[in-house]
């Protein structure tokens, strides 16, 4: 298998002069979740649209399964399923008939997979009633199960817990782990749920005003929100000295600008400033940090928190 499922090169979207992606350049690993991160007009739904052939990039390339090329694409594209946006269903016909109709259309020969599939999203007791009539959450967990249709290899989902009550947020979780890690399927998903997004994605990659952040494992991004110390002073090589030999730490990590990160003694600041002080250290800095996903995507994005 190919390193990688999905990887873009300087992938650029404008319209009528107005970049909605500009330069994006990404890659995705099989059997991973990644989570896609960014406000609202961040380019989200735009890299979804271009992945899945709902809209054509003004620049760059984009590679499915290791090819490019529209023509090769267009074959692979048949390895994917998505929601993008809102459901895409039929309002007169019920899950059931939504999903056959779907399953003919895409030439899935297995007549079996309709229920298998109402039952993993929770459908399988909504017998005649019509999709129109659906709840939000249900109208939601319909689409995933149509995205579903064909097993594919890389699933495309846009917001899709909105509208689920707690425990359908639970399920729908618990339904995209079990994919990935059963099938190991690539799972690419948007959600303002940012909490969630923490407790589901294995990778996260972070949009801003249509340019790539940042992207990072989750345990990358464990290790840039995990509670510290934030130590600086005048002189970072005597700081480290201290720490380990008056007190007995090497849990810390020395920054690009010399700030220290101390992971011990989060409750007891005053013995560490006290040391410090103690061993002729001038500390500018000494403040606890640590980061929520939020606080770290709001720190990320410059801090501009308009929609």
């Amino acid at each position: 298998m190919k390193p990688y499922v999905v990887k873009t090169t300087n992938l650029t979207k404008s319209y009528q002069g107005s970049f909605a992606l500009r330069n994006l350049s990404i890659t995705m690993k099989p059997g991973r979740i990644y989570g896609l991160i960014g406000q609202n007009g961040a380019g989200k739904t735009t890299l979804m649209r271009l992945l899945t052939g709902l809209s054509f990039p003004t620049a760059g390339v984009i590679e499915l399964f290791g090819h490019h090329g529209e023509r090769a694409l267009r074959e692979e594209r048949k390895r994917l399923g998505c929601m993008i946006e809102h459901p895409g269903f039929i309002p007169n016909m019920t899950a059931k008939e939504n999903l056959a109709f779907r399953r003919i259309m895409r030439g899935v020969p297995n007549k079996e997979i309709e229920g298998e599939l109402l039952e993993l999203v929770g459908l399988a007791n909504t017998g005649n009633k019509k999709a129109k009539n659906f709840s939000l959450g249900m109208k939601q967990r319909l689409g995933i199960a149509i995205a579903l249709l064909g097993n594919p290899e890389l699933l495309i989902l846009d917001e899709p817990i909105n509208g689920l009550d707690p425990v359908g947020v639970v399920e729908i979780r618990n339904l995209l782990k079990k994919l990935c890690e059963e099938r190991q399927m690539t799972i690419l998903i948007s959600s303002h749920n940012l909490p969630e997004l923490y407790q589901t994605a294995t990778d996260y990659i972070i949009v801003h005003k249509g340019e790539l952040k940042q992207a990072l494992t989750l345990e990358e991004l464990d290790e840039c929100c995990k509670h510290h110390i934030l130590i600086r002073c005048n002189e970072p090589e005597k700081l480290v000295s201290v720490l380990e030999l008056e007190l007995h730490t090497t849990n810390y990590k020395v920054m690009p600008d010399q700030s220290v990160k101390l992971y011990d003694y989060l409750a007891d600041k005053e013995r560490v400033s006290n040391v410090l002080f103690n061993n002729g250290i001038v500390v500018t800095n000494l403040s606890n940090e640590g980061e929520t996903l939020e606080n770290y995507f709001i720190s990320i994005i410059g801090g501009d928190q308009d929609a």
